[in-house]
């Protein structure tokens, strides 16, 4: 049975504007889950590594308490009105399999992961993915 908060495709999930093409976007739903999350606990990040549904969980940390360093890539910020830029990691390992595609965070009922701030709040965060277009592609700076 296929189950839909875990299918992948983002390309009919709608997305805050961004500002020309990026590596990471962010779901109207979503926004507003970070707006409760950074409301509790200040200015946040997000760190993409394995997860559910083939690496589909973000965590969600406050900003400055996880370290990332030379095994990870920063994907961009989310840009969310009235909050300071979110960070999006992602691990290099999984970015060589995933660099193709246009991550999209959403947010989705159920039990944050781990040690991930929104676990209280009976919503978790999923990323969505689709692939760049070749336009697209073409036109993201590089990392």
């Amino acid at each position: 049975m296929h189950d839909p908060i875990c299918q992948f495709d983002a390309g009919e999930v709608a997305e805050l504007p961004t500002a020309g093409p990026v590596r990471v976007a962010l779901t109207p739903r979503a926004a507003e889950l970070l707006q409760v999350v950074v409301a509790k606990h200040g200015p946040v990040m997000f760190h993409q590594r394995g997860g559910c549904c083939d690496g589909s969980a973000p965590m969600c940390y406050a900003l400055g308490t996880f370290l990332t360093g030379a095994a990870d890539v920063h994907l961009g910020d989310l840009e969310v009105p009235g909050m300071e830029p979110v960070p999006v990691w992602m691990g290099r390992a999984q970015y060589q399999a995933w660099r193709h595609t246009r991550l999209t965070i959403d947010a989705v009922p159920g039990k944050g992961a781990g040690l991930s701030l929104e676990g209280p709040e009976g919503m978790r965060f999923l990323t969505r993915s689709r692939l760049f277009t070749d336009e697209e592609a073409a036109a993201l700076p590089p990392l």
